[in-house]
């Protein structure tokens, strides 16, 4: 009996804490596109590879049950965006496979037999596309090539003349400009519909192949605002696009990431609207339709809409709310994305304990390329906290348990602070969450003001008066989990990345009970961010100039300015590359800390830009992040 009780305790799966090098175990699924007859999604894989230092995403097949799934592309570079041609015998994706430049084209592959065909070679990189009803053209958005400087060893000087000039991974921009074309794929010609000193962006054939529409922004100066519109033009070479929005506040931005989408008659043309460009991110965006007369029809959704579709007549989207983003009847989820194809509707779907996978729209899993990794490692439980802030206001966020929590210990706690600001933790599933409380730590987030999913007022609270009300607004959520006995008060820390470095900052500048922080790509002296980064037509909106409100910018860069307030031992981290908060602001506080005497360290990864994405430094940086925590509050 006691040989065989053992033999069962062996069996037992081994649960062990996370480690860092186990985000790279987590396969990210994403793009799902249903065939026309609705039997099959194409879809992508992104793995990780520490070996090699790489991610590669290719593209996967899966029957509409599930039974059926198989990788379909295979290599070294990556594929993406597949979509399928309207009579489902081909699937066409972008790639740079075989391009020294990493230019993305159009690939091709008849899934009736046969290799991948690239079909375009563009001198720079196609971006978007989408397929003609008939399948025989392709709209396709193409940004200009980069002007190179022949074969002089010496590169030639950059001449800046641009408003914005900085955007990160783009680094300094010059005159290149994204354009609408129009690819014949019998002849391989492909004319470029909408020349000219502009941008475009979202193409989409009409029904019956007739127009596409796009969105572009047309101004004197495109650098100075963030009003896209709507267009349409006839699908041929030598047409005039012709404008359909364009009253005030009719804003289409392509950064949603939200295609148009034709009505089944044609008639109109579904996008997302935004308020005032002059609100930038803190402007609530709007479902909304536009007629071939440009008469806009502006419809009203309980939180924010993005991906709009048709589906059986009536317009859909994705909605975000307090805490979630859903698709159709809302629970404690996350869905990412979604397609509609012939009474089938796919939806790719998160949650605090699941990486994104597959699902029906009724709730039944399709795919199961993380069933493995969850297998072999026990989570923490995630909660939802509720708490009022210093003046009554109710705030919102979660609270990650380690497993095996018991109520009769104290914890330490970290409080993480995610970036925007106009953003929010949702439904979903954290990795840095689950790494830390498998590793002992109860872990807060908090969606203070600022936030998005609870509209405007809430988010535009923070409007030029940074690391006030949501610094007290995530003080309260520390105040709140100690209050429940979660969180032990004398062992706290915390952080965040982009604004949730920036807030982390302000937070311990104002408040001293923090043993540890550690602020990724942020900045404290804002007069610093003025013309070297990418936010100058933001800073001017919001903040004004320098030169005429001075005050405003000397009072939302007190983190730098009294930096001796700080106590707080704190950890740098930043790219090198940013362009989105560059790494001065970082090399600025780290130099004001090591000046004060404060334990500091500055971590700086080559070649890196805003985000982090090669594996052995994402791996690091975790390391980082749970040697610096358990230095000071274990």
């Amino acid at each position: 009996m006691k040989r065989i009780a053992l033999l069962l305790l062996l069996a037992l799966p081994a649960f062990a804490q996370l480690t860092p090098a186990d985000f790279a175990g987590i396969k990210d699924v994403g793009s799902p596109s249903l065939s026309p007859d609705g039997n099959w999604i194409a879809y992508t894989v992104r793995e990780i590879s520490l070996e090699d230092d790489k991610s590669r995403t290719h593209i996967w097949l899966s029957s509409w049950d599930g039974q059926q799934n198989r990788q379909l592309t295979f290599g070294k570079e990556s594929e993406g965006s597949p979509q399928w041609s309207h009579d489902g015998t081909r699937l066409a994706f972008l790639s740079s496979r075989g391009s020294e430049d990493e230019l993305d084209q159009l690939w091709i592959l008849d899934l009736r037999g046969g290799e991948p065909e690239k079909v375009t070679g563009f001198k720079g990189s196609a971006t978007a596309y989408d397929w003609s009803p008939d399948g025989r053209h392709v709209a396709l958005i193409v940004e200009d090539a980069e002007e190179k400087g022949g074969k002089e060893k010496t590169k030639p000087p950059i001449v800046v003349t641009r408003f914005q000039f900085k955007q990160d991974k783009e680094g300094y921009l010059t005159t290149k400009r994204q354009h609408l074309y129009l690819l014949d794929l019998e002849t391989k010609k492909s004319d470029v519909l909408t020349p000219g000193d502009y941008n475009e962006a979202l193409p989409s054939f009409s029904p019956d192949g007739s127009k596409i529409a796009f969105v572009s922004k047309r101004h004197d100066d495109i650098d100075r605002t963030n009003d896209w519109d709507v267009y349409v033009i006839d699908a041929k070479p030598g047409a005039a696009a012709r404008q359909l929005t364009g009253a005030p506040y009719e804003d289409n931005d392509p950064e949603s990431e939200s295609p148009l989408a034709w009505s089944p008659d044609g008639k109109q043309i579904a996008f997302i609207q935004g308020g005032d460009p002059h609100l930038i991110y803190y402007a609530p965006h709007h479902l909304a339709t536009v007629d071939l007369e440009g008469h806009v029809s502006t419809i009203r959704t309980d939180g924010a809409p993005a991906h709009p579709k048709w589906i059986d007549g009536h317009l859909t989207s994705l909605v975000e709310r307090d805490r979630l983003v859903s698709f159709g009847e809302p629970r404690k989820a996350t869905v990412l994305d979604y397609d509609h194809a012939a009474g089938h509707t796919v939806v790719l779907t998160t949650d605090s304990t699941h990486p994104a996978e597959l699902y029906s729209d009724g709730g039944r899993q399709i795919t199961h390329h993380n069933d493995a990794w969850l297998a072999a490692h026990k989570l923490g439980e995630t909660r939802e906290l509720d708490f009022k802030s210093k003046d009554g206001t109710a705030i919102h966020g979660f609270v990650v348990l380690p497993p095996g929590y018991d109520a009769a210990k104290k914890y330490p706690a970290i409080l993480r602070i995610h970036g925007g600001p106009v953003a929010q933790f949702t439904h979903r599933f954290y990795f840095e969450w689950q790494l830390f409380a498998t590793n002992g730590y109860v872990v807060i987030g908090a969606n203070p003001r600022g936030s998005s999913g609870r509209g405007e007022a809430f988010a535009k609270a923070i409007w030029a008066d940074w690391g006030n009300l949501d610094a007290q607004d995530v003080l309260a959520a520390v105040d709140a989990a100690v209050a429940k006995g979660l969180a032990d008060p004398d062992r706290l820390g915390v952080g965040g990345w982009s604004y949730g470095g920036i807030l982390t900052n302000y937070v311990i500048a104002q408040d001293h009970r923090f043993k540890a922080a550690t602020s990724g790509a942020s900045i404290s002296n804002i007069l610093a961010g003025y013309g070297t980064d990418q936010y100058i037509r933001e800073y001017e909106y919001e903040l004004g100039k320098p030169w005429e409100h001075p005050e405003v910018w000397m009072k939302i860069s007190s983190p730098f300015l009294h930096a001796d307030r700080i106590k707080t031992p704190a950890l740098f981290l930043c790219g090198e590359k940013d362009f989105n908060v560059p790494l001065l602001n970082s090399e600025q506080m780290y130099q004001a800390l090591r000046s004060l005497g404060v334990p500091t360290q500055l971590v700086i990864y080559p070649g890196q830009f805003h985000g982090i994405t090669k594996p052995s430094y994402v791996r690091d940086r975790y390391q980082r992040y749970l040697d610096w925590y358990a230095k000071y509050l274990k």
